[in-house]
């Protein structure tokens, strides 16, 4: 009897083990499935039938309209790095500055992505502790800069931007300005940072004590 219970819970091991390593690998897959699958009809709507890639080619390529989305998004880039591209883009912003409600919502968007895209930004690059909802109960949120203008004014203290993150969707949270001292910057990296929030505490990272104890 005992030997039969050793089986069954060394197969349920096996086949628990066996999902942990699928399943990422597969909803990856399938995620990237659906979003190819999505672009490639987007831009299958927007060229005209006659040509239509299925039309012209005796086969279906999965991932082309996504190829041309690529290749279209980096024409458009190598466009705006000469002058006339520049003069065309600042013509167009200065249209978007007339338009109340639009030019709020194109320099929020235009103030994130270039934030999120330049290599050179340090911002969303620290991970750090801070006490919330209340004193001894700790959060993990991400610096996303250094707090400036009339906020930072309005404080004595030397306030930084914190971006707390909700789980498991990591995408939205709450923006809040925290003083430099009461925040405890963590050894962990961004990625690490955000699996730790998506997964809600399941997944941590390794503790590098060496490191930290060289870092003080």
């Amino acid at each position: 009897m005992k030997d039969t219970k050793s089986i069954f819970t060394k197969i349920r091991g096996y086949f628990l083990t066996g999902i942990i390593v699928t399943a990422p690998i597969g909803l990856t897959f399938y995620v990237s499935f659906l979003f190819i699958g999505f672009i490639d009809s987007k831009v299958r709507n927007i060229i005209p039938v006659k040509y239509h890639y299925d039309n012209i080619l005796p086969f279906e390529i999965p991932g082309i309209g996504l190829l041309i989305v690529f290749i279209m998004l980096t024409f458009i880039g190598f466009l705006t790095a000469g002058i006339i591209g520049r003069y065309i883009i600042k013509l167009g912003e200065r249209i978007i500055a007339r338009l109340p409600i639009i030019r709020s919502v194109y320099g929020a968007l235009k103030q994130i992505f270039e934030s999120v895209l330049k290599t050179s930004s340090k911002s969303f690059r620290e991970v750090v502790l801070i006490e919330y909802p209340r004193k001894g109960i700790w959060a993990i949120g991400f610096i996303t800069g250094d707090t400036k203008g009339e906020v930072q004014e309005s404080s004595k203290d030397e306030l930084v931007n914190v971006f707390l993150p909700t789980t498991p969707n990591p995408t939205s949270g709450f923006l809040l300005f925290v003083p430099r001292k009461d925040l405890r910057v963590l050894n962990m990296n961004v990625e690490e940072g955000i699996k730790m929030v998506i997964s809600g505490g399941i997944v941590t990272p390794k503790f590098k004590k060496k490191y930290m104890k060289n870092k003080n």
